[in-house]
């Protein structure tokens, strides 16, 4: 049973979490959850320990008309009888977020994307990625409306595992979640080669030993993710559930986003990975590139 009885909603006022509010509301209808919507205004100047207390630079007068915006930009969730609050806080969008999700305690964060990429991207990051790695409940992040192909509730649901603690947890959340909206669910294993895949090496360029070797060891790399998929999977998703298996070679995000498209799949659902600050900055990860471009709403856990 996924148990969803609080959900938090931060807003930046774009068109990408407006977007996340109509998502959120339709997941709060769903579970019967209330929804916080949250609005951080940032300070010009933040406090410096070493030299003293910091000026607070946000007047009565913007933090009143961030209330009212907050306010009017929930309008319809209270239309469609959504229990909502709204909260407005001086501070750091991603600490504050993190914060409020810890007092209420919150059960879901929903949060809309921007779809950065690039240099912007590896200087100066993502609120959303920052919140999603650091948070202690799942977060739905949700791609901007012109790029999105599906919307909540969800039919069809895929969940990547790479058998790490991690995808453990985002596999077991995907079989609740599967439970309770009676949605299909593919899971996908991805075999990632030292080559770029597809395309595989080409066999005739290699001797017959090296060859007929190569191909048995991509044949027992599938049939043993595919017998592990399946132990997790009884395991995690309820018996009156049907779970398909895939098992795919290549680059893990680029197979997941093709995997969700060909599926058509509402939701994907993964683990995150605890990666230090400069490791994601160099490498970036695989939930930072489905976040960013997913045509569908993303679940991600800890």
């Amino acid at each position: 049973m996924l148990a969803i009885g609080r959900i938090l909603c931060p807003v930046d006022f774009s068109d990408a979490s407006a977007y996340a509010v109509e998502q959120a509301v339709a997941v709060a209808r769903w579970s019967g959850a209330s929804l916080t919507a949250l609005h951080v205004e940032e300070p010009l100047f933040i406090e410096v320990p070493a030299f003293g207390e910091g000026v607070d630079r946000v007047s009565e007068e913007r933090l009143g008309l961030a209330v009212e915006r907050t306010t009017a930009f929930f309008d319809g969730a209270v239309a469609a009888g959504v229990p909502t609050s709204v909260c407005v806080h001086v501070g750091l969008p991603v600490p504050t977020i993190l914060e409020r999700a810890a007092m209420l305690p919150a059960d879901l964060i929903v949060m809309g994307t921007h779809g950065l990429s690039g240099f912007k991207h590896l200087m100066l990051g993502s609120v959303t990625e920052k919140v999603l790695r650091s948070a202690t409940c799942p977060v739905l992040t949700v791609p901007p409306r012109a790029q999105a192909t599906s919307a909540l509730p969800v039919r069809r649901i895929l969940c990547a595992v790479d058998f790490s603690d991690w995808s453990r947890g985002a596999l077991a959340l995907a079989g609740a979640f599967v439970a309770d909206a009676g949605a299909t669910l593919d899971v996908v294993h991805v075999i990632e080669w030292p080559w770029k895949e597809p395309p595989q090496p080409d066999l005739g360029a290699l001797t017959a030993a090296q060859a007929g070797a190569l191909l048995e060891l991509r044949r027992y790399f599938e049939a043993s993710a595919g017998k592990r998929l399946q132990t997790w999977i009884a395991a995690a998703v309820p018996g009156d559930c049907t779970a398909e298996v895939h098992v795919c070679h290549g680059k893990p995000y680029v197979e997941i986003l093709r995997l969700a498209d060909e599926r058509r799949a509402d939701l994907i659902v993964m683990g995150v990975h605890a990666r230090g600050l400069l490791d994601m900055a160099l490498f970036g990860s695989t939930t930072n590139h489905v976040v960013r471009q997913a045509a569908c709403p993303v679940l991600t856990v800890r």
